[in-house]
């Protein structure tokens, strides 16, 4: 796949739908807010779980600076409503089996499992403004104080 066919800062993010746990979400829908598209690795895991759970504390002041929140990762509808479930998340998560979205956001990357090679997600975030342009991508997210730091970049969109 050529690096056109994966989004680029500054540059229009093509519309997709995918299926989530609130029914079909499309890009386009959101049409005047920020979206905030959040990968990770596979529901359930302490990582995972903690930076879940950052995103839903912080979920309300997102909502008051015109964001969506949004996580994706390759687990089934099934296993996304039960992790928003049991940890109470008022956002969607969106199932990626395929790796469609995985693939067009380049987050699909080589990792190291038990001694294993193996090809996952690699925790990444990205800031997509009310327009449809990607405004900030943060790879090799590090759970502890991103969302603090994703909060700021949404309100550095609504200040410009």
């Amino acid at each position: 796949m050529s690096k056109t066919n994966k989004v680029q800062l500054g540059k229009k993010v093509p519309d997709f739908s995918a299926e989530s746990t609130g029914g079909a979400f499309k890009l386009s829908d959101f049409k005047g807010r920020h979206v905030v598209l959040y990968f990770y690795p596979k529901d359930n895991t302490s990582g995972c779980t903690r930076e879940g759970e950052d995103f839903r504390d912080n979920y309300a002041k997102f909502r008051r600076n015109k964001a969506v929140v949004v996580g994706v990762s390759r687990d089934s509808l099934k296993s996304h409503d039960n992790f928003k479930t049991r940890h109470g998340f008022p956002f969607d998560l969106i199932s990626d089996p395929e790796e469609k979205l995985c693939r067009l956001f380049d987050v699909i990357k080589e990792k190291n499992m038990y001694g294993r090679k193996v090809m996952g997600i690699e925790r990444s975030t990205f800031l997509i403004d009310g327009k449809g342009v990607l405004r900030r991508e943060w790879r090799k997210v590090k759970v502890p104080g991103h969302v603090e730091e994703a909060l700021e970049a949404v309100r550095e969109l609504n200040r410009a």
